[in-house]
């Protein structure tokens, strides 16, 4: 959706190492945004943009305009399961505006390899179970979360954060690797989401959730599987900062 960083720039040089041709859309997305969601307010800077993504290996940009995508009543494609909890419980309609609009760029491009951040980890879980619904024959490659030195993960959503606010949003990161480990050494007690929620919000975050999924599913599970992954989304100020961290890997 544009305000392209280093984490969007990375996906880029991928694809341009591993294809021929690389195409890289930048459409601020309408139809997943809710009414009181920051549609109007999201980072636009087009002409940087291009600039970074040819920089990256980009061959084409491909940036319509909402009209050249949508009709005035557009069709809209909704993925069940993966989309019942989370960001789709808190957000209804925004992963039918993603599936759409994805469904709608793999038909326009036609790729043979589309290349996502798992740090929207419940999007990348709806775009897998979409290609496999709907049959496209599409390699879905899924890459590993870039993050600043400090651990925060990369986001166009960073910019609004306040100097101040920068220095405690690593305690995200920071909260996510604590629970990994006490995982990964026997403690499956059910108190750490309790303990993690709570020292986020005693330094001043406000927590939507914190808790251990099936990433292929996006349900919570209680017994570690091959598939998880820890997920957190907390408001810090103004700025909501999702993020997460597989338990197996």
């Amino acid at each position: 959706m544009g305000a392209l960083h280093e984490g969007h720039l990375s996906l880029i040089q991928r694809s341009k190492n591993e294809n021929d041709r690389t195409v890289v859309s930048i459409f601020v997305n309408p139809t997943q945004f809710g009414p009181n969601e920051d549609f109007s307010k999201y980072p636009r800077s087009f002409e940087q943009d291009c600039r970074l993504a040819t920089e990256a290996g980009a061959d084409i940009i491909f940036a319509p305009e909402p009209a050249e995508i949508y009709s005035d009543h557009p069709s809209l494609i909704h993925v069940p399961l993966v989309t019942d909890l989370f960001e789709g419980a808190l957000r209804p309609g925004h992963f039918d505006g993603v599936a759409t609009v994805v469904a709608k760029l793999f038909n326009i491009v036609s790729p043979k390899s589309a290349y996502f951040g798992e740090k929207d980890l419940q999007q990348c879980a709806v775009i897998r179970k979409l290609v496999a619904d709907f049959n496209f024959t599409i390699n879905i490659i899924i890459c590993e979360t870039m993050r600043e030195s400090s651990g925060l993960a990369k986001s166009s959503r960073n910019t609004y954060l306040t100097d101040s606010e920068r220095e405690i949003a690593p305690l995200l990161f920071k909260t996510l690797s604590e629970a990994k480990q006490m995982i990964l050494d026997g403690n499956l007690s059910s108190n750490i989401n309790t303990e993690s929620i709570d020292f986020l919000m005693r330094n001043s975050f406000r927590v939507d959730y914190f808790e251990l999924v099936d990433r292929e599913t996006m349900h919570p599970i209680v017994t570690p599987n091959n598939h998880a992954s820890w997920i957190v989304a907390a408001t810090l100020g103004q700025t909501r900062l999702i993020d997460n961290l597989r338990v197996n890997g």
